[in-house]
């Protein structure tokens, strides 16, 4: 019998929270802990797919037939739309700049809160991947609704900033709606992101998040550091580009949390 493929989105109505980072480098580390990983871009900004392409491949994705979009867009089985990355056991479904158009595709389609899941029905059930992964883009709708309904559980990143809280609440009141037609959706927990410990903003923060009823904070915690930038300048997970930094050893944290919940 084929082992169950969790599939975890990662999710936040406030842009800039760390989402596609802490996506691409989850994604990484599991793989480092010997599981087969497949993540999903579904952001038109691209940001994960630029995690691990370069900008030329990312476009050539993005403007051609290999892409989330299409996929949704024609209903198929998006195994078809899988490309393989550098690393072993990572693959991944690229996203494309037409994702800010989905919104209207989905408006003329049956059922058109479960085309996602409908599209990965197959990965899923094949249990190829110990874990699918989706990057949702900073918006609450339909879109961010087929995702929530196509995944087992929702991990949101919050930036331990002034902002980084402002629009949680609307976040949770839009989970409440999503779990009346996907009941079984679970609420992995919150990581806080973008870390300074020398500011007041982290402990006001992770108070406020402890202060939340069953809501779960993960306590690994990810700071500030210059390393996830130069990874991304470089089109690599910062895990991959320097494993010795304080920012990959903190994602390897994270994602061994994460792992143990499976």
């Amino acid at each position: 019998m084929a082992a169950k493929t969790k599939v975890i989105c990662f999710a936040n109505n406030k842009g800039g929270s760390g989402k596609s980072t802490t996506c691409s480098n989850v994604g990484y580390g599991l793989t480092q802990l010997g599981r087969k990983v497949l993540l999903i871009d579904g952001d038109m900004q691209l940001n994960l797919s630029l995690s691990l392409f370069d900008e030329d491949t990312v476009l050539g994705f993005a403007q051609g037939d290999k892409n989330l979009y299409e996929g949704i867009r024609r209903q198929d089985d998006l195994k078809d739309y899988i490309v393989h990355t550098a690393y072993e056991n990572l693959d991944l479904i690229p996203s494309s700049t037409l994702m800010s158009s989905i919104e209207y595709e989905l408006f003329t389609k049956w059922q058109r809160e479960y085309i996602l899941k409908k599209g990965i029905a197959g990965i899923v059930d094949s249990g190829e991947y110990d874990y699918i992964l989706i990057d949702a883009p900073p918006t609450l709708g339909g879109w961010v609704m087929n995702i929530l309904c196509a995944s087992n559980e929702v991990i949101i990143p919050v930036e331990a900033s002034p902002w980084g809280l402002f629009g949680l609440g609307n976040m949770f009141e839009f989970l409440d709606q999503v779990k009346q037609i996907a009941p079984d959706l679970g609420l992995g927990g919150i990581v806080i992101t973008k870390v300074d410990t020398r500011k007041n903003y982290f402990r006001q923060t992770l108070e406020s998040l402890k202060e939340l009823d069953d809501v779960k904070v993960f306590d690994t915690y990810i700071r500030v550091d210059s390393g996830v930038e130069w990874s991304q300048d470089n089109n690599v997970p910062v895990m991959a580009y320097k494993k010795s930094s304080r920012s990959a050893k903190e994602y390897m944290e994270l994602t061994k949390e994460i792992d143990s919940a499976k």
